[in-house]
């Protein structure tokens, strides 16, 4: 009763829209994949679905950004490091599957630490053999980090470009941890080579397409849990904090309290997204941590529309399309092209498409309507 309250009375009309096409998107596209002939021009293909399924875990990473940046102006360059470590408490479970089907044979060690002639599974690694376990890191992993992070960092009162740079900083440094072999992660490699999850294999067709799914059922869970919190009480202290931080202190209202939390929860979709990222793309390395991929993601957000959760999906599919369509036409010219949509979205829609489009449908509905002509008076 509380969720058809809250449905009803919460999610405004480009929400609804946004719901809609995700749940027929999550339907249909396996069924163009699954029960369409490949010969005909209606059947989607591995490929195709696999690239959106990646596209719908980045929307899911840019909605957790917009959560903390538009609507606390909390400006994070790190949420990549949540990314990844989602990523890899994924993989790991998917490495620990593989057993005796590797090229080394071990049914405990991954060949990678057979290769650096480890003789036992370090302790970080113990437990990641159950799927339970394993999603429960990839909340508890992030969101702790996050929390731990958070802890120190709004309690010492850093806003602004300096606790951008410090999330920056902290992203560079998991990198530069995750590079060494000693740590037991799989070094500049990570982790790939992934062969089946709960017995199902991961390249079969229809695993993928429960994937596809998945990754749009989480977007749709997403969406809605950063939907309630924007819309709550603690939504509206959250905004006032963005607009006028001391102002909403003065007020007696502790600050830290509202973006520690907002912050745990952001990090904690962030790390969903990593572990429905990596089971589809099929490998999981450092480079997830470059600060660069951090820097994108605000991209993603100005580009669909700063505090709109919904903007922010889209401009996660806009960018990574282009992405897409650029590095296949013109590779060189991917980073350049990037910057300058940039840009051009800051100089010229610093609403983002979707706030632009609202603020302009908006106007036109509220421009006077002329009156209805009204009939010819009857001859005298």
């Amino acid at each position: 009763m509380m969720f058809t309250r809250f449905l009803f009375e919460k999610i405004d009309r480009a929400g609804w829209i946004f719901l809609s096409i995700l749940a027929i998107t999550a339907v249909l596209v396996p069924i163009l994949n699954l029960a369409v002939p490949p010969s005909s021009v209606f059947h989607v293909s591995n490929t195709a679905m696999g690239l959106w399924g990646k596209y719908m875990t980045y929307a899911l990473l840019a909605v957790a950004v917009d959560l903390v940046w538009g609507y606390c102006g909390i400006l994070s360059l790190g949420h990549g490091a949540f990314f990844a470590l989602g990523g890899y408490a994924m993989g790991m479970y998917l490495m620990r599957q593989i057993g005796p089907r590797g090229v080394y044979a071990n049914p405990i060690l991954p060949d990678f630490m057979v290769f650096l002639n480890w003789k036992e599974l370090p302790v970080t690694w113990w437990g990641f053999s159950s799927l339970p376990y394993a999603l429960l890191m990839v909340c508890l992993v992030p969101g702790l980090l996050a929390f731990v992070f958070g802890w120190f960092a709004f309690r010492s009162r850093v806003t602004g470009v300096y606790l951008s740079i410090i999330t920056q900083a902290l992203t560079y440094a998991l990198l530069l941890a995750f590079f060494r072999n000693d740590m037991g992660f799989g070094g500049n490699n990570g982790l790939t080579d992934f062969k089946d999850i709960l017995g199902f294999n991961i390249q079969a067709q229809p695993t993928r397409a429960v994937l596809f799914s998945l990754s749009v059922t989480a977007l749709m869970s997403g969406y809605l849990a950063a939907r309630a919190i924007v819309t709550s009480k603690a939504g509206k202290i959250l905004i006032a904090i963005r607009d006028a931080e001391a102002r909403t202190r003065f007020l007696g209202y502790r600050v830290e309290h509202f973006k520690l939390f907002v912050w745990t929860v952001s990090a904690v979709m962030a790390g969903i997204a990593g572990a429905l990222y990596v089971p589809q793309v099929g490998i999981i390395n450092p480079s997830e941590f470059q600060p660069a991929n951090s820097i994108e993601t605000i991209i993603w957000v100005a580009v669909g529309g700063r505090g709109t959760l919904v903007g922010a999906a889209l401009g996660a599919g806009i960018v990574n399309f282009a992405k897409s369509w650029f590095t296949g036409a013109f590779p060189q010219g991917w980073l350049f092209a990037l910057g300058g949509l940039f840009v051009l979205v800051t100089l010229f829609l610093p609403k983002g498409v979707l706030g632009t489009f609202t603020d302009w449908w908006n106007a036109r509905q509220a421009e006077p309507k002329p009156p209805a002509s009204t009939a010819p008076q009857a001859a005298q």
